[in-house]
Order: C-alpha cells, then structure tokens, then sequence
C-alpha cells in the first residue's frame, strides 16, 4: 500500500503554480503536502493539511475530485491527473492510525463561549476552527452521535462509519462540548442560545427533497432521495423495479443502495446529457459496473399510480439539448409528441434538498427568494450574532464547499467576537 501510495506521489511534479489548489474549495495547500509524503514526513503532511480542512479522511475518499482538485491538475491535461483524493486519504488514515492530533493554533483559553447547531461538515469545521483558536465551543446535534451528512447521506459502501467516528473524534479532542439527542425548536430555541453564547452558528443542513410538482408526485410508492438515505427506512426492493430521478451523487447513492437491497432493476432518469451529470465520474462508473441503468436526456413529466400496486406507471418525455446565452451549460427542452410510459414499482426524486420550511420559519430570520437563509458577507444573519452556513444559505452541495463554508464563517464570528468585546 505504502509503496503504491509513494508512486502516486511521485507522479506528482510539484507545480510553483498549483493549479490543483485553486481548484480545491478548501484550497489545500495540495503540492506541499504530497512534497512530504515523498519525504515519508506524514506527520507534516497532516499538518499542512490541518490548517485549511479537518476532514482529510473524509474529503480523500468522496470529494468530486475530478471536478475539482483532480481536474485542476495539469498533469491531467494529456495524461491521468495525479491521485489526490488516495493521498490525501492516506494522509488522514496515517493521522488515525498513529493518532496524530490536530494542532491548535494557540494555547491561550478565551473566555468566549460559540454555540454550533448541526454536526455535519459544516458545524464541525467551523467548531474546530474556534477550539483550535481558544474559543469554548458547545456542539447541538438531533441524532445521537455528529456527523449529519457523513452519516445520514452517505451509504456505508462509501464511507465507513468507523472513518466517520474515528475523524470526528480528533475534532472533539480539541475540547469541544457535544448535546446530541437535542433539536431546535424542541429542546431549545434560537433566543435561549442568543443569551447563552456570544455568538451561535447554524449548520443542520437541508435534508428535505426537492419536487418536481408534477402530476401524481405525491402518490404512495414516490420517495425522496435525501429522507431515503437519512432514515434507511426503505420498502421491500425484492424483485422490483425502480426509478431514480436526477443525476447528482444522491441519485447514484440511492441507485446503488436499492440495487444493494435487492431490486430487480434500477435506472436512474437524467434530464441532460451523461456529460452534464454532476454526478463524480466515478460514482458513476460504479453504478454501472453493478448493471445499474441509465435513461438520458429523459425527463419525467407526470406519475400515474394504481391502487392495486404501489406505482404503476411513470410518463417520460424526450429532450433535446440547446445552447442558452448566459448558461454554462446546455438547456434541456422537451421534445412534443414524445411522450411514453414506462412500469415501475417505486419512484425516488433525488433533484435536489432544501431545509425543512418548518425549521426555518421558527427562527425569525430574514429568507432569500430561493429559500435559504440571507447572510450578509460576513456569514450574520438578520440577528446580531447569528451566523449560518452551508446548505442552510445556498453553499454549492459538496462536503467540501460545506466545510469551507464553516471553515470561513468561524473566521467571521471570531472578528464578531473580538470587535464587540
């Protein structure tokens, strides 16, 4: 393994301008952690790692690499790009196995106190970034143990949940307090932190699916993708067949996790091109590799439902692909009188989440048009002292940007923290 690994970093040539970091979101310093992996400095390497992301065993194994570091690499231009995702794996592997710490930035203990609402990349970022800096750092999260995300969207065959364990247990090491088991606006308010803490940072992410609002959307046999894999509450797939709609790495997530579970058949429905899918390449390459189908430049228009089974029938139409002025990328557009069935048993919508509306309402906070919860530059809110990230104001839905979101406002709410005292 170690041998492997030390190729892989060789291949590696050390760009001066690093592309490949420019293309991380949480812009790791990518070449000069590899540098060390070449000198077999991995406590260094971790290091180096640790002062922009606390996620590495994490990020390594299921970022889009090839849409961002990886695609960035210049060796990548006429060649394979270097495997960044396997070294910076490795590198967070090393740390747990030879528990190497995450380093804090100062010994001096600020009598400040952040509460952090949400335990997935985001809230854990960001509750790392201000233990590492001194600040007294308090945990909420509704299920028993942190990780949102990682844990509750992310199937097993991707990320081990000892992964999972072993990466959030540096972070608490930093002296982070943790209340799992506790829900906002059911244990506690928004207002009774406001008089508890300094500051308070929300980061519980969206895990309610989006709809399509089409015909029959609501019929019995119809499931969101995110609650799916959230809950693991899944129907009998034995011998069924099902539809996945949508083209994102919850669709493949959900697609090979029925599979798993025993379906007959299972094809994923994309309205674009298999180029334009924002799927991981090799997410999708997986899926296919486990005869798992897919249906392009189809779009799902209506669900027709039959009492005697769960789904009967779902109407398709096909898509032509156009060239949009001020779009990146091609418009798909409904080709008339093509329309046709298809049977199903189950339909999963997996086109996209948002935060549960309900949640959001409680807090009193100002709302952008799209959902999401308005922030000014700084990551505040409409509160003073409020601040949000990640998927609850928009963040490009990638583990990563999440981290990064938290990451970046940690830094805020300390410059809040510091100029108000």
């Amino acid at each position: 393994m170690e041998q492997n690994i030390e190729q892989k970093a060789d291949y590696c040539l050390g760009c001066k301008v690093k592309f490949c970091k420019k293309g991380c979101p949480l812009e790791n310093d990518i070449t000069e952690f590899i540098k060390c992996i070449k000198e077999k400095e991995y406590k260094k390497a971790y290091e180096i790692i640790c002062e922009t992301s606390v996620l590495s065993p994490i990020c390594g194994r299921i970022c889009p690499h090839k849409s961002q570091c990886e695609g960035s690499c210049i060796r990548g231009v006429k060649q394979e790009a270097v495997s960044i995702g396997d070294l910076e794996a490795f590198i967070g592997d090393t740390a747990i196995k030879n528990k190497y710490s995450i380093p804090k930035f100062t010994k001096e203990k600020k009598n400040k106190k952040v509460a952090v609402i949400g335990g997935g990349p985001a809230g854990l970022s960001a509750a790392a970034n201000l233990a590492r800096n001194g600040y007294q750092v308090t945990i909420y999260e509704k299920y028993k143990k942190l990780g949102g995300i990682l844990r509750h969207g992310i199937p097993e065959f991707r990320l081990k949940e000892e992964i999972i364990d072993q990466t959030i247990e540096k972070i608490i090491d930093l002296g982070i307090e943790t209340k799992c088991n506790t829900v906002l606006g059911k244990d506690y308010s928004l207002e009774e932190l406001r008089e508890k803490y300094d500051a308070v940072f929300l980061a519980f992410g969206a895990n309610v699916s989006c709809k399509m609002n089409i015909e029959g959307e609501d019929s019995k046999g119809v499931y969101g993708g995110n609650e799916l894999l959230e809950c693991k509450k899944h129907p009998n797939y034995e011998g069924k067949t099902v539809a996945v709609i949508g083209g994102g790495n919850v669709a493949m997530d959900c697609a090979r996790e029925v599979k798993s579970l025993g379906a007959k058949e299972v094809i994923v429905i994309y309205r674009r091109s298999e180029k334009q899918m924002p799927a991981e390449e090799k997410e999708i390459r997986e899926a296919k590799e486990e005869k798992i189908k897919f249906l392009f430049q189809h779009n799902i228009i209506s669900i027709i439902p039959n009492s005697k089974k769960e789904v009967e029938k779902i109407e398709l139409i096909k898509t032509q692909l156009i060239k949009k002025e001020g779009e990146i990328r091609e418009i798909p557009i409904d080709i008339e009188n093509s329309n046709y069935v298809m049977d199903m048993d189950y339909v999963i919508m997996a086109v996209g989440a948002k935060t549960e509306k309900e949640v959001i309402d409680t807090l009193g906070l100002d709302i952008t048009k799209k959902g999401t919860i308005q922030t000014d530059e700084k990551y505040m809110t409409s509160k003073q002292g409020v601040f949000a990230g990640g998927d609850l104001i928009g963040t490009k839905a990638t583990v990563a940007w999440a981290s990064r979101s938290g990451r970046e406002a940690s830094k805020a709410i300390i410059e809040y923290i510091e100029k108000i005292n």
